[in-house]
């Protein structure tokens, strides 16, 4: 059963898988509120660095490894001590991962991640993705909401979204992550949380865009706003709850990612306003920004849906058809007027 807020939870055992900027923040906080946690990461001499430093240089230098946080370069050996599982990687890699994992996986273990996006070759979101790989039997739970790694590796007041079909593993997941500094909340819609963890970051690169041509805080507000309605038409489409995009994991992200210069997708966009190519600001970057692929998926999932994103179709013809940004938004604003 889960905890009561405010008593002790058990010290479960937590594997995380991804060793990024994400992965180390969240493996760093399950073991800075008392959870045994072992990081795995793809790259074998960087994850021996990460053990020999106690600290992931390259992304999260200030935040050094509690004792109960463990670095292990044997993808077998960091899960087989786990009872819940925790996948961070880029959405690319989610399908791959969750192939490896699923052999390994033993009667009891639970799965979570912290992925966002659909998967570009099939249109699938997370959650499709875990059942088609690892069947209808385990406990599955994704974790999304206004995050940034650097902000939770170091302590500083957070609060997120744990969805789950399993009322009872949503739970202990938010408790398990849950401390003096960082709250986590609970939501049985997996569908709207996973909906607005994609679509924001479509959003947050034509943020960037309009902020980096200078149009101004009343251009930004409007995309933000209006890009709330995009995302929830294309939520309620695909069976998500309409309360769901007022809360943390849609309304919540999406104002983080497109107002502050830490989210890799507003700097990408700030990049393109700036005249660099999409290679070049990836690379300037030197992380992966989801909402590249992302303005593909999303577009073609609303295509599948029959629902209207206009401002995500304008973001997707300024990055792969070559469309001027000051034509995408005489596009936008030339539409025929309507009621909000």
């Amino acid at each position: 059963m889960a905890e009561r807020p405010g008593t002790a939870a058990p010290a479960v055992p937590i594997a995380v898988l991804g060793a990024g900027s994400w992965g180390t923040a969240l493996a760093i906080q399950f073991a800075r509120a008392g959870h045994p946690t072992v990081l795995w990461g793809r790259d074998r001499e960087a994850t021996l660095r990460l053990a020999a430093e106690r600290c992931n240089a390259r992304y999260l230098p200030e935040a050094p490894f509690p004792a109960a946080l463990a670095v292990e370069p044997d993808f077998e050996r960091a899960v087989a001590g786990a009872v819940d599982v925790l996948i961070a990687v880029p959405s690319h890699a989610l399908r791959p991962t969750l192939e490896r994992l699923a052999p390994q996986l033993a009667p009891g273990q639970r799965v979570a991640w912290a992925t966002k996006g659909f998967e570009l070759e099939s249109g699938l979101l997370p959650h499709q993705v875990a059942r088609a790989v690892l069947g209808a039997g385990v406990p599955i739970a994704v974790l999304s909401g206004p995050t940034f790694a650097r902000e939770v590796g170091r302590g500083l007041p957070t609060a997120m979204t744990v969805a789950s079909p399993d009322a009872e593993f949503a739970a202990e997941l938010a408790q398990a992550l849950s401390g003096q500094n960082f709250r986590a909340y609970t939501s049985p819609d997996i569908v709207g949380v996973e909906v607005g963890g994609a679509v924001k970051n479509v959003l947050a690169i034509g943020t960037g865009i309009a902020d980096g041509m200078g149009f101004g805080a009343n251009t930004r507000i409007a995309l933000i706003t209006r890009g709330l309605a995009e995302m929830t038409r294309l939520g309620l489409a695909l069976g998500a709850r309409a309360e769901t995009f007022m809360g943390l994991a849609a309304l919540g992200d999406l104002v983080l990612t497109c107002t502050d210069d830490q989210s890799r997708n507003r700097r990408f966009g700030l990049a393109i306003a700036a005249g660099r190519t999409a290679a070049e600001a990836q690379r300037e970057i030197g992380q992966v920004v989801e909402g590249v692929q992302a303005a593909r998926a999303v577009r073609a999932a609303a295509a599948r849906a029959g629902v209207e994103m206009p401002i995500a179709e304008q973001v997707h013809a300024i990055l792969y058809e070559g469309r001027d940004v000051r034509e995408a938004v005489r596009a936008l604003m030339g539409r025929e007027l309507r009621p909000e």
